[in-house]
């Protein structure tokens, strides 16, 4: 009950607070919340499920399949003009592999056309990518692996991300920082050369949750109270 209350609060907010939130509860609006298979789709599949969820009744299950072309993703383009924060609870059938894949994929029109901002994962943690010259945060060194973390399994987890019109980059997990996953002024992070050799700042113009392999990896992943917002939402 504490959970729904704070998402009825949190939609009561006005626009500028608050662009989307979405618990699927009342089934899954394709034509607000369409997939998105660039280029080819092959394998993957989106359906709404009513057989877990972390509030309420439902939640959209995304089935991927391995290779790039088993991808699909499912969003939206209703997102801020300026500072974008993201809140997914989000729940993973299998581990992170060695295997380089994403479960959010954001058009980036920073980078140019037909590129994006993707957040998933390789060396079995938690890392973004940046299509266009194939940067990611952290480095994938001993040490840049140490500092992000591994998404568990079988769970619902919060995932939260800000993405700054600064370029700041922070990313939690269940409330937490993670200190590899964070680029913003005044703080340190020395496993994020790779990705500061650019002065890209991200520009994302929709924020799509799913799959996404670069080798054969396959996952099955469930999404439920996204927010996408302004300011920070939190998990609660």
């Amino acid at each position: 009950m504490l959970r729904q209350t704070a998402l009825l609060a949190l939609a009561a907010l006005p626009a500028a607070l608050a662009q989307v939130t979405e618990g699927f509860e009342n089934g899954w609006d394709q034509t607000a919340w369409p997939t998105y298979a660039l280029d080819c789709s092959q394998g993957g599949k989106v359906s709404l499920d009513t057989s877990t969820a972390h509030s309420g009744k439902n939640s959209i299950r995304v089935d991927g399949a391995g290779g790039y072309c088993g991808h699909i993703f499912v969003g939206t383009t209703n997102v801020p003009s300026g500072d974008v924060y993201v809140r997914t609870w989000l729940k993973a059938s299998k581990a992170l592999t060695d295997s380089h894949v994403s479960f959010i994929t954001m058009p980036d029109s920073a980078q140019g056309s037909k590129k994006h901002l993707r957040i998933g994962g390789q060396s079995k943690i938690l890392m973004y990518n940046r299509e266009s010259d194939d940067a990611t945060l952290p480095d994938l060194s001993p040490n840049g692996i140490a500092a992000s973390k591994a998404l568990p399994t079988g769970s619902w987890q919060c995932f939260e991300y800000h993405l700054g019109t600064d370029g700041t980059v922070e990313t939690w997990l269940n409330g937490v920082a993670i200190d590899g996953l964070t680029v913003k002024s005044g703080v340190t992070n020395n496993n994020a050369a790779q990705w500061q050799r650019s002065s890209s700042k991200p520009k994302i113009t929709g924020v799509y949750f799913g799959w996404e392999s670069y080798g054969g990896d396959a996952n099955t992943f469930w999404y439920d109270d996204i927010a996408i917002s302004s300011t920070r939402v939190g998990c609660t």
